[in-house]
């Protein structure tokens, strides 16, 4: 019974920071909402707010962002919590405020393989390793379809995608229907799995190597001999081993055929 409590209170916990989030998208989306980080402090919850603007959402003297906080102490079930703004340093690889933005320009009458193609060109612009653009609705005609734009390096699945992957989701709503926006981002600086770099000898602690020529690859020149120089009046003195010779063994022929030789030459006389 206990464990079931505790998955209980696990999933009420995460249910309730969707909508949490889903109410800030609403409230702040002209601001350029960027996302909601949550930590738990001994003090209570600590929700921090992502925005391109951060202006707009705290308002003339905090009144827009002390009426948020009141709304999410009344209205949601969050251990005091307390609401933070911070500046978002790059809206071009933010996939949320990407998406937004995407979505607002569908909106505005833009065609859907412009703003496709003008949403990924900024993104690698501004530095992105790689980058997803997903449009999915009633793009033409009476029928849904998927238009996909991608460049650069995509994970979809596995620790990569989930440590170095930023996803933003925007809806469209157009008079032939409402069009799903996925922007995903792969952050500049993420380090794949069959990227290895070698370290330097120095990095290490080592000692650097001795001077040693090295040919270049593709090139036909040989290196220049390194050559010790010897100061004047200096005799150098270099000893050569020279290798042993083997004095050839000398085989003795055994007494018998001694003996026969002898005899032939007495007869020969």
């Amino acid at each position: 019974m206990s464990q079931n409590s505790t998955i209980r209170k696990f999933i009420d916990r995460n249910v309730e920071r969707l909508l949490v989030r889903e109410f800030l998208l609403s409230k702040t989306e002209k601001a350029g909402f960027g996302g909601l980080d949550f930590q738990r402090t001994p003090e209570g919850t600590k929700v921090t707010l992502s925005a391109e603007r951060v202006g707009m959402v705290i308002g003339r003297k905090g009144k827009i962002i002390n009426e948020l906080q009141r709304r999410l102490q009344n209205d949601f079930n969050l251990e005091n919590p307390r609401l933070e703004v911070a500046e978002i340093d790059n809206p071009a690889l933010n996939a949320q405020v990407m998406a937004s933005k995407l979505a607002s320009a569908l909106e505005r009458g833009w065609y859907f393989r412009r703003a496709g193609h003008s949403s990924l060109l900024n993104i690698m612009d501004a530095g992105a390793k790689g980058c997803l653009v997903v449009l999915s609705g009633k793009l033409t005609g009476s029928r849904n379809r998927t238009q996909k734009f991608q460049a650069g390096h995509i994970k979809y699945c596995g620790d990569t995608a989930i440590q170095f992957m930023d996803v933003g989701k925007a809806v469209c709503v157009k008079k032939l229907g409402t069009i799903g926006c996925t922007v995903a981002i792969m952050r500049p600086g993420s380090k794949l799995p069959h990227e290895i770099r070698i370290k330097d000898r120095h990095e290490v602690g080592l000692a650097p190597l001795a001077d040693v020529a090295i040919i270049k690859e593709g090139s036909d020149e040989l290196p220049e001999p390194i050559v010790e120089e010897v100061p004047e009046g200096e005799i150098m003195e270099e000893v050569i081993e020279e290798p042993a010779i083997e004095e050839a063994a000398v085989e003795e022929a055994p007494p018998e055929e001694v003996a026969e030789q002898s005899t032939e030459e007495e007869a020969t006389e």
